[in-house]
């Protein structure tokens, strides 16, 4: 039996050149796009979510509501499935979240999409892009082929594009679109035609979103001086900074913008006065600044549409950590205390106290303390950025706990409460007063010590009073107290 020894090869060469003529295929839908740098879309078509009517016109198609539109007509749908018709199921649009237009080609092939554009800048280069979807899964069928046209008012066509077939593929995929123009020198509107090539019936049923233009120029590239694009520093570190930008090609005649975001770029504002190559950013509050320079003609640069951007810069300044050591504590005969500081708790931080030495553990915000002596500790909080504070807190150590045995609540300012002094609330302590007949007529149960001298709002008779005072894992504290008015 004769061996062909040559067909594994043949087959993995037929892949291969298969797979090349899909990838070739999908890059000869961008013609030569722009090789500098880019404006915000000046137009963009997303078709919203569906819910708003069409701003476009659909010469020959009829608009219908069904995600799964008959031939000749169109659809604006957020997805659709179950259709039939050898069609890929398509879950969302080419960004996720929107709608998109679903057309099924009309058996004449036509234009099927015109728009009328009228705020494009004069003596600007734009480049146009937009993303194609061939819903049809089938290769044997009509291929979706078309025509980008851009036309001046008097129907000059100022530039084209030709996607030749749309190939198929297994999966749903979106394919961009893209080529650059140079508009006129008037501010007078052009017409965005897209016209499909290919005939209906058989296949050719295809899915548009996402049509922008965006103003096209040389490469302007902007730095802080010796530190790139991204500075980030805590807010008493920071000085001022130097952007400095470069235009890669010399315009006969140009404008430059500095502009600031505080919403990571979502929207931006003119920086007054920055319009120079230079800008110098002066010492700022804590948040976030993104900062970019807008380059245009001199009578177009007050448009930030007709503007080119360079690269965005960052500076992110962080705030000081929230670092309060706590209140100044007490602690007597071997009752450990804790340490009620208050610091920032986000993920990253850190906590350093010291001295060490008593503490149950140096490395985290409320430790327990337990000196052999009185012991000022200092705590150091550091974020995830390296900015630190630091605050100081005293530690008395005392023999025993000291309980006044008189006072003199007679409204002169003097000794008017029985305050027993150091008793914190954390020590869970339970205090009686009892009058001589063993009655309960104050009591303070895991709180601070201060009687006025009053049982349920009455004032109380000069006397001897007995008080108890109970502590956890300790012997209660029994002594008199005498209330002299």
């Amino acid at each position: 039996m004769q061996t062909n020894t040559f067909a594994p090869v043949s087959m993995i060469v037929r892949k291969i050149l298969l797979f090349l003529f899909v990838a070739i295929s999908r890059l000869t839908l961008l013609a030569q796009v722009c090789s500098g740098s880019l404006g915000d879309p000046v137009v963009n078509i997303d078709f919203g979510t569906g819910a708003a009517p069409a701003s476009f016109t659909a010469p020959g198609y009829q608009l219908t509501t069904s995600a799964c539109p008959n031939d000749g007509f169109y659809s604006i749908t957020t997805s659709q499935s179950n259709c039939g018709r050898q069609w890929h199921t398509v879950n969302n649009d080419h960004t996720g979240g929107g709608a998109f237009m679903m057309v099924n080609a009309s058996q004449t092939p036509g234009d099927f999409f015109v728009q009328t554009l009228s705020n494009l800048c004069p003596n600007t280069t734009y480049v146009f892009t937009a993303w194609v979807l061939n819903v049809v899964f089938n290769p044997a069928l009509i291929k979706p082929n078309l025509l980008f046209r851009i036309e001046a008012a008097d129907g000059t066509v100022l530039a084209q594009h030709a996607t030749g077939d749309i190939e198929v593929f297994s999966q749903p995929t979106w394919q961009q679109v893209g080529f650059s123009f140079t508009n006129g020198n008037a501010s007078t509107p052009v017409t965005l035609r897209i016209t499909n090539n290919a005939p209906g019936g058989q296949g050719n049923d295809l899915a548009l979103d996402d049509i922008s233009f965006r103003a096209c120029g040389p490469v302007a590239t902007a730095s802080a001086v010796g530190l790139g694009d991204t500075v980030r520093v805590c807010y008493p570190d920071q000085r001022a900074y130097t952007f400095q930008a470069q235009i890669s090609t010399a315009l006969s005649s140009t404008a430059y913008q500095w502009q600031l975001s505080r919403d990571t770029g979502r929207t931006w504002t003119d920086i007054a006065g920055a319009t120079s190559l230079e800008y110098i950013r002066a010492v700022s509050g804590p948040g976030l600044f993104l900062y970019r320079l807008g380059v245009a003609h001199p009578s177009s640069i007050a448009t930030p549409s007709c503007r080119i951007n360079s690269n965005v810069q960052w500076v992110d300044v962080f705030d000081l950590p929230q670092a309060q050591a706590g209140p100044d504590r007490v602690k007597f005969g071997g009752r450990p205390i804790r340490l009620m500081a208050m610091a920032n708790q986000e993920s990253g931080t850190r906590y350093a106290w010291l001295p060490t030495s008593g503490l149950s553990d140096a490395t985290v915000l409320n430790p327990i303390a337990d000196p052999a002596s009185t012991t000022v500790y200092s705590l150091t909080v550091t974020t995830r950025h390296g900015c630190v504070s630091t605050d100081r807190v005293t530690v008395e150590v005392i023999a025993s706990l000291f309980v006044p045995n008189a006072f003199t609540p007679n409204g002169d300012g003097k000794n008017d409460r029985w305050v027993i002094p150091y008793l914190s609330p954390e020590l869970g302590a339970l205090v009686n007063v009892y009058d001589r007949a063993g009655q309960v007529v104050y009591q303070s149960r895991s709180n601070s010590v201060a009687w006025d001298g009053t049982h349920k709002g009455v004032p109380l008779p000069t006397g001897i009073y007995i008080y108890q005072i109970f502590l956890p894992d300790a012997e209660p504290l029994k002594g008199t107290l005498l209330l002299l008015r």
